[in-house]
């Protein structure tokens, strides 16, 4: 029986998946889970880079120990991170957090020379604090060193898949998030490399479309794991693969990939970087197959996830989203502001927000999940709208993916905001996009589409109608 194993690393958590064909349907199995998030370090939020790359592997290990030894192997993590590496392969320097606030200013640095307008215009990426380009700033202002002693860098997960075969090379997908991409092209801007100021030589390393055989383990890998495998590079933003397990009906399926973030969005032939879209805070990131994921950066379970952690697991994910239904709080924040991004304290930022909004206090917990929850489904709502005038799709479904997709009470709400029908489901959509990758290239599948034509069969998927 041959398998096939998706690394997928999220800002809270990573998971190792091995999947099989069988009876026509698709298995998966869970063999390894390990925690992820970030810590102080030399002044800075940090990712534990030692960390991953001891999981990454030990997961390897796990599934030989549970049977298994996957033919394939794909790692897909977060986007715009990034792993600065000498002239040697050696890296430099942390691995810094994207919601470290080094960046604070970036922007306005940039625009001096470019303004966002322009900026936009090449790229099609959606102001945030934390685009790569903003980070590749922030590294050199605080290390000048680095324009020297820096030969070249690779991303999350590109730097992952570099432990495990010795091999580099970006992807796509993943490249696209930073606001160092030409839109149309797909390659590397010069332009708003050269404004940036980050060097030419840390451009190096080749750029390649999802799907690549990047090589197999390293002998020294495959020697402490315990079998030969092949390493490809899917989707290696975790959006990016979780569009891809979409079991989208028709072309009227909005997108949304539920996880830390809400990734709000459709796919569309060709990056649209009007005006219109940049004012209303849409993005344009790298699809499978050369598409475009057009979509919106939404905090998504982030606010929930630091409130469960604030009120010390006090309550499970499932009765906090009971609560929220309970409640009959009037008012909601707004889900895409960025005071949410990394708050010292979550509960008191969302009643901070409230109160400044005019609105009335919380009486208690469940109001301010309310207050979150129903935030969420009303920005959902206000992303559609936006999305179909831009875009001029009419759309007639949502359908989500992701660990939030487990979340009933938001899907409800959702639905009965936006009045579509939501589908949800599959849980894990990010691996499975990895795993169809892999799958297509070794020819289990024959295209993405036949592997979307699987899912519903395989996994299951709820259906949520407006309540009239």
């Amino acid at each position: 029986m041959k398998t096939y194993l998706a690394i997928d690393i999220g800002a809270s958590s990573g998971r190792h998946i091995v999947a099989w064909l069988e009876g026509g349907k698709i298995e998966t199995r869970e063999v390894y889970r390990f925690p992820n998030g970030g810590s102080m370090v030399n002044g800075h939020l940090c990712w534990d880079i030692e960390g991953l790359e001891h999981h990454v592997v030990a997961g390897l290990k796990a599934a030989k120990e549970q049977g298994f030894t996957p033919a394939f192997i794909g790692i897909d993590t977060w986007g715009v991170d990034f792993i600065l590496l000498d002239q040697a392969g050696k890296r430099v320097g942390d691995a810094v957090h994207y919601r470290d606030t080094r960046t604070d200013g970036m922007d306005a640095e940039l625009e001096k020379v470019m303004p966002f307008a322009f900026h936009y215009g090449l790229c099609g990426i959606a102001k945030q604090p934390f685009n790569t380009v903003y980070q590749m700033m922030a590294v050199l202002k605080e290390h000048p060193e680095y324009a020297d002693q820096v030969d070249d860098f690779l991303m999350m997960p590109e730097y992952l898949s570099y432990i495990l075969t010795g091999k580099k090379a970006h992807e796509w997908t993943n490249c696209t998030t930073g606001a160092l991409c030409n839109a149309d092209s797909g390659g590397w801007s010069e332009t708003i490399r050269a404004a940036a100021g980050i060097p030419e030589k840390w451009f190096r390393t080749p750029m390649v479309k999802p799907g690549t055989v990047l090589g197999p383990l390293s002998p020294s890998i495959a020697a402490e794991v315990g079998y030969a495998s092949t390493v490809i590079l899917p989707a290696t933003h975790d959006t990016g693969s979780a569009y891809m397990a979409v079991p989208a009906k028709d072309d009227g399926a909005a997108f949304l990939s539920s996880g830390t973030w809400s990734l709000f969005g459709t796919e569309l032939p060709a990056p649209v970087t009007s005006g219109t879209a940049l004012n209303a805070g849409f993005t344009n990131e790298g699809g499978y197959n050369g598409t475009t994921r057009f979509l919106k950066n939404i905090m998504g379970m982030w606010m929930l996830q630091c409130i469960h952690k604030e009120i010390d697991k006090a309550y499970s994910f499932a009765e906090m989203a009971q609560m929220a239904a309970e409640s009959s709080y009037p008012a909601y924040v707004d889900a895409t502001d960025n005071r949410f991004m990394a708050p010292a304290n979550m509960l008191e930022e969302v009643k901070a927000a409230l109160k400044d909004a005019g609105s009335p206090e919380p009486a208690d917990l469940g109001d301010i999940l309310r207050a979150v929850t129903m935030g969420l489904a009303v920005c959902y709502d206000n992303s559609i709208r936006e999305m179909s005038e831009i875009t001029g799709k009419t759309f007639t479904s949502i359908n989500i993916v992701g660990g939030g997709s487990a979340n009933v009470v938001l899907n409800q709400m959702t639905a009965d905001v936006t009045g579509l029908p939501v589908y949800a489901g599959p849980t894990e959509g990010t691996a499975l996009g990895n795993l169809a990758a892999q799958m297509i290239v070794d020819g289990a599948f024959t295209d993405l589409a036949a592997f979307r034509a699987a899912l519903p069969g395989s996994f299951e998927i709820k259906e949520y109608l407006p309540n009239a």
